[in-house]
């Protein structure tokens, strides 16, 4: 006989509590990256097109992460702020998926963040045309060099270009795993007055 499923598993209450319990058993059974999500932006002739990117900060003010502003993404989302966000963690057998607008973070926010980023990490961002026509690996790496002996302590400054998002979302979906294929998933949408409701989705 089949297991009894009938309990709920995902409880219809704050969704941000939900995420950070969710994130937290992330962070300590995913194998690499547990704040890696898939982010879905559309230009404004709505053609998609999606990524895997890093969150960087979530709260109930929303979901954050950077980027090059002139990168392919950066356009899209300059054409269109709506997106969508999509998180997967095997190791648990969950999936959340998020969608909202985007707003761009503070420059202090943005300045914070990259200053605490590895030296390597920001001279490869500021060495970088991102998504755009890279003539070969030599000529990135040269810029990268260029870089690093004029700031030989590593003290790149944060590009004007290059800052982050907040994603402010209004719909919030999880799904959990369930025996034989009868999976739970439960959708919050938010109210005209910020308040959250939720029903659960057939599977």
């Amino acid at each position: 006989m089949p297991a009894d499923t009938t309990d709920e598993a995902i409880p219809g209450s704050d969704p941000f509590a939900i995420f950070e319990a969710w994130f937290a058993q992330a962070r300590a059974s995913e194998p690499n990256d547990p704040n890696a999500m898939a982010l879905a932006t559309a230009t404004s002739g709505a053609a998609p097109s999606v990524r895997m990117v890093l969150l960087k900060g979530h709260g109930p003010d929303g979901f954050v992460f950077f980027t090059n502003f002139e990168s392919r993404k950066g356009g899209e989302l300059a054409a269109n702020p709506q997106v969508a966000l999509l998180f997967h963690w095997k190791s648990l057998r969950r999936q959340v998926r998020i969608e909202g607008t985007i707003k761009e973070v503070t420059s202090a926010e943005a300045d914070a963040y990259f200053a605490s980023r590895h030296p390597e990490s920001r001279l490869g961002s500021a060495a970088s045309d991102q998504s755009r026509e890279l003539p070969s690996r030599e000529a990135y790496m040269a810029r990268v060099e260029a870089l690093r002996a004029q700031y030989p302590d590593g003290s790149v400054p944060r590009p004007a270009h290059w800052s982050g998002y907040r994603v402010t979302p209004h719909a919030i979906e999880f799904w959990q795993d369930r025996a034989y294929r009868l999976h739970e998933r439960r959708r919050f949408m938010r109210g005209d007055h910020g308040d959250w409701a939720s029903s659960l989705l057939y599977p």
